[in-house]
């Protein structure tokens, strides 16, 4: 990991703090914490061993930053606060859902920060994006172009611009990021601050267009729907032997169409999900066993509901690319 703060114990004139950093993780939960000031889960839903990528720039209280991972990852959680955030694919292939909405290689991500963070990942994610102060966007666009972008936003959780802006939009993030990478303490300027930030801000309103943008197409499907509702009810029942036709009975609706929507919206079957929930529930557990000094594997995984303990080893194993016991002693260390 590199980091790169400047953050001067008093602060005058125009001088401000501001960080830089890369971070390489092999683990989904420390994926997670890694952008800052957000509050976020990571569910990893597709086996093998995890590695995300992430470069951060902060500075005047925007944020900049590219995101890969290699996994379906479900993300969960709320917005940075006080900022809107807008992301974008670098890469074609899409695959990815927000809110209910599908994410292609033209799509915008729009995130506010009281609004909940429901994102899956594609299997090789690749995001650029931008997190800005709402008042700070919010007066830029007022007094720059006369616009009220809170209204221009209420409810957005997708656009679909032309494909030129957001080619342009695209190009601007990753060539600001780059710039950023190649000397971070150019940061300590004001004036290349002061400039940068007005670029984003102008090519944040430039992607929106003059006119309210227009929403993704497809709105939030029956399936995302019934996901949604499934999940919520995994979750509070995560540590019981749940089946599919518990599943269906509760919310009404065929095996067939369960499938259906959990393939559609989470590139997995319920059941493959289901477990990769408690999966992901005995990992975090066995970190904080080791935390306290306690815990034996086999006690945790029958708290999150494995019976089978050679069965659960082989599916821990397929899932993270190391044997619960191993993430129990790395995490002793």
């Amino acid at each position: 990991m590199e980091r790169i703060d400047r953050d001067p114990e008093s602060l005058r004139g125009d001088a401000a703090s501001y960080s830089f950093a890369r971070r390489l993780s092999r683990d989904v939960d420390e994926h997670a914490a890694c952008l800052s000031a957000w509050n976020q889960t990571y569910e990893q839903l597709t086996p093998g061993p995890f590695e995300g990528n992430l470069v951060e720039a902060l500075f005047d209280e925007i944020q900049l930053f590219r995101e890969t991972t290699n996994q379906v990852v479900h993300e969960l959680g709320v917005g940075r606060p006080g900022a809107y955030m807008f992301g974008v694919p670098v890469s074609a292939g899409g695959g990815g859902y927000h809110g209910g909405r599908p994410i292609r290689d033209d799509s915008v991500i729009v995130l506010r920060d009281r609004q909940d963070l429901d994102f899956r990942a594609p299997p090789q994610l690749d995001l650029v994006a931008v997190a800005m102060p709402i008042d700070a966007l919010g007066r830029y666009a007022r007094e720059i172009e006369r616009r009220d972008i809170d209204a221009e936003l209420r409810g957005v959780a997708v656009i679909s611009p032309p494909r030129e802006r957001v080619e342009r939009f695209r190009r601007l993030l990753l060539m600001a990021l780059e710039s950023v990478c190649a000397n971070p303490d150019k940061l300590r300027h004001p004036a290349m601050r002061k400039a940068l930030g007005q670029a984003l801000c102008g090519a944040v309103l430039e992607v929106l267009a003059r006119e309210a943008p227009r929403p993704c197409p497809e709105g939030p499907t029956r399936g995302h729907a019934i996901v949604t509702r499934a999940q919520e009810y995994m979750r509070a029942h995560v540590e019981e032997p749940l089946t599919v036709e518990d599943l269906c009975r509760e919310l009404g609706v065929s095996r067939r169409t369960l499938q259906y929507s959990f393939r559609e919206v989470l590139r997995v079957n319920p059941v493959s999900y289901l477990r990769a929930l408690r999966l992901n529930g005995v990992r975090r557990a066995l970190k904080e066993a080791a935390d306290r000094q306690g815990g034996a594997v086999q006690d945790i995984a029958a708290h999150w509901g494995f019976w089978h303990l050679s069965h659960f080893a082989c599916d821990y194993r397929r899932m993270f690319g190391e044997l619960p016991s191993e993430t129990l002693n790395r995490a002793c260390l």
